[in-house]
């Protein structure tokens, strides 16, 4: 990246990494939001059962919509200026629409069905028509096809998610918005390619490498936030009793929130600017990376519902499917977690991998036991992993990033 950019929309090495105040305030909104991806799927598991998998994939729709909005963000905040008025447009209307999609979330496959795909499209149509007006069609240089290939891919995917939030069978709209979120997440990876136009070359476009990895583990940090604050209400909103098997389900809420705090920064969360400045193909990698978070990010959010459903029934019969939030949770968790280390360092994380297969193993025992033990097994496993961690970095040096991208 040159010092002074041929185009003042680009970056320049000068430009500082850290997130700006309106990226944390973009942040704030997907706090909320996750808290609603929460509500969906407690009601998800402790209502109608029998068609739990159809719920469940639903809700995980929904989810992905959102992870996208936020990481097409980052992703534009770390290529261009984020201080240039036409990039701070862009964040703001993100914040506005976002804002609208989290609220519309948990009715998202009912009757708030149109305002989803609305506020979704809003999102995609919205910011990138502004762009356009405020650069007044004068894109960034390096890729100056890349706003026409976005809109080509995004009209392409308006179809399925109009007229999925028009009909009225869920069914059918669960079809056409899984065919539609699959699209968009192709065009993301695969950098839009347009008849004419080509595709985006992910490689050859300058970034703020350091910026983007701070914004990935700023979201991970968000949906521990969001964890805690789960958690939290949960048990206040019980009468917030401390009996002590209220009190020790919210003690493994938090100690477990700990433990995935340490294993995620622990070593490659922390060196992650590092090794994508370090990477043969940084932007390739910085791409690559945002769908391991989304892996750790859904396992996060899963452990909460199930401590959400352990603190309001520490004792009680385990429901079959609710160990897929208790151990189902932490086991995303690591399997991101173990993608992760791969990138980052090049080689299988073995602790991780360890306490994913325990975690499998370990289902047929838990069937007969209370929530309560189920999640003190799970937050065990989770123990488990950072000792070794802790045992590992005793007496050696700091691992250097080595990315295999």
């Amino acid at each position: 990246m040159a010092d002074t950019p041929v185009d003042p929309l680009l970056r320049a090495e000068s430009s500082s990494q850290r997130a700006t105040f309106l990226e944390l305030f973009l942040d704030l909104v997907f706090v909320f939001a996750l808290t609603r991806v929460s509500q969906r799927l407690v009601e998800d598991f402790t209502t109608g059962q029998r068609i739990l998998l159809s719920e469940a994939g639903q809700t995980l729709v929904l989810f992905l919509a959102l992870w996208l909005i936020w990481a097409s963000t980052a992703w534009v905040t770390s290529a261009l200026e984020p201080e240039a008025f036409p990039v701070q447009g862009v964040v703001v209307i993100t914040v506005v629409c976002s804002m609208v999609v989290a609220v519309a979330l948990p009715r998202g496959f009912g009757e708030r069905a149109l305002i989803f795909a609305v506020a979704y499209l809003a999102v995609q149509f919205g910011r990138l028509g502004f762009f356009l007006f405020a650069t007044r069609g004068r894109t960034a240089t390096a890729d100056p096809a890349a706003p026409r290939r976005v809109l080509f891919w995004s009209a392409l995917t308006a179809v399925p998610w109009l007229v999925g939030g028009l009909v009225d069978e869920s069914v059918l709209r669960g079809v056409l918005w899984t065919v539609a979120i699959t699209v968009d997440y192709l065009g993301f990876a695969l950098g839009w390619p347009t008849p004419r136009l080509g595709r985006s070359q992910y490689g050859e476009q300058p970034f703020a490498g350091e910026h983007l990895a701070e914004r990935y583990q700023q979201f991970l940090l968000i949906a521990l936030g969001e964890l805690i604050l789960v958690t939290g209400v949960t048990f206040s909103g019980g009468g917030g009793a401390f009996t002590p098997d209220r009190t020790s389900a919210l003690g493994l809420a938090l100690l477990t929130t700990v433990l995935l705090w340490r294993i995620y920064f622990y070593r490659a969360g922390h060196v992650l600017p590092i090794a994508i400045i370090r990477a043969r193909n940084p932007t390739r990698l910085g791409l690559s990376i945002a769908y391991t978070h989304l892996i750790m990010i859904a396992g996060i959010v899963l452990t909460g519902v199930g401590y959400e459903l352990t603190i309001t029934h520490p004792f009680g019969h385990v429901v079959p499917s609710w160990l897929i939030t208790i151990l189902g949770g932490p086991a995303l968790f690591l399997a991101g977690r173990a993608g992760f280390e791969f990138q980052v360092f090049g080689r299988v994380s073995r602790p991780r991998v360890a306490g994913l297969v325990l975690l499998g193993a370990v289902v047929p025992a838990m069937v007969r036991l209370p929530l309560l033990a189920v999640a003190g097994t799970a937050a065990g496993v989770l123990l488990g992993v950072a000792l070794s961690d802790l045992r590992r970095s005793r007496g050696q040096a700091p691992e250097q990033p080595a990315p295999p991208i």
